[in-house]
């Protein structure tokens, strides 16, 4: 019998963006708010099998989502951190889904071809954890699959996926990918970002090689195979 491959991607969305000052879901890349530019990366990988989970700025942040076909989750709970928003978004997931990839919505860099080839290496080894691989440990996106809910579920306070897949004890298949180290904490790091977007199709359209950061809205990191590493 084959394993279950379909997969529900969650996007985190629940913060209340503290060092940035306002809801940082709604701040414009490249024109596009922060979450509506997550949500599409999300749809082009798994179609309908969507979910956004909200909070701090719920009220603020859900009428930017239109008429895009997602799964809204609403954390009431989002002071407690990471953990509950996680824990809301599971509850949320059908029972038919076989894995779940997790993603947050400031990971501005993260592009449609990221996330594929993440999908690409759990959909090779859908038994097993498979996360992106950047800054020098395993990080999200990343797609645990349903025999791994309970480790989600589990978790509690500022605690997230990130400190589960770096916290030892885990045989994880990591996909590199540099652009997931770019997330958005302040003003500061958007208008670097933006920057760095500028400088990039600057050196495109004189037709130099761009030789700076992964910082390409539909960034993809260097092809290859997943790496098995014990996080």
């Amino acid at each position: 019998m084959s394993a279950n491959t379909s997969i529900q991607v969650l996007v985190l969305a629940a913060g209340a963006g503290t060092r940035f000052g306002s809801a940082k879901q709604l701040a414009p890349v490249n024109g596009v708010p922060m979450l509506r530019l997550a949500l599409g990366r999300a749809l082009s990988l798994a179609g309908a099998q969507v979910g956004v989970v909200l909070g701090a700025h719920a009220a603020a942040v859900a009428p930017v989502l239109g008429r895009l076909p997602v799964n809204v989750v609403v954390n009431r709970q989002w002071e407690e951190g990471m953990s509950s928003s996680i824990r809301a978004g599971l509850a949320s997931v059908p029972g038919s889904v076989g894995g779940v990839l997790l993603m947050l919505a400031d990971q501005v860099g993260v592009g449609e071809g990221d996330l594929q080839r993440l999908c690409d290496a759990w959909r090779r080894s859908p038994n097993a954890i498979v996360a992106a691989q950047y800054g020098g440990g395993l990080g999200v996106p990343a797609i645990f699959p349903r025999s791994q809910f309970a480790l989600l579920h589990a978790l509690r306070g500022e605690r997230g996926a990130r400190a589960l897949l770096r916290g030892g004890g885990l045989g994880v298949i990591g996909v590199p990918m540099p652009s997931a180290a770019h997330d958005i904490d302040t003003r500061e790091e958007l208008e670097q970002f933006a920057a760095g977007l500028q400088a990039e199709a600057g050196e495109r359209a004189s037709g130099a090689t761009w030789r700076g950061p992964a910082l390409a809205l539909d960034a993809s990191a260097a092809a290859g195979e997943g790496l098995e590493l014990e996080a």
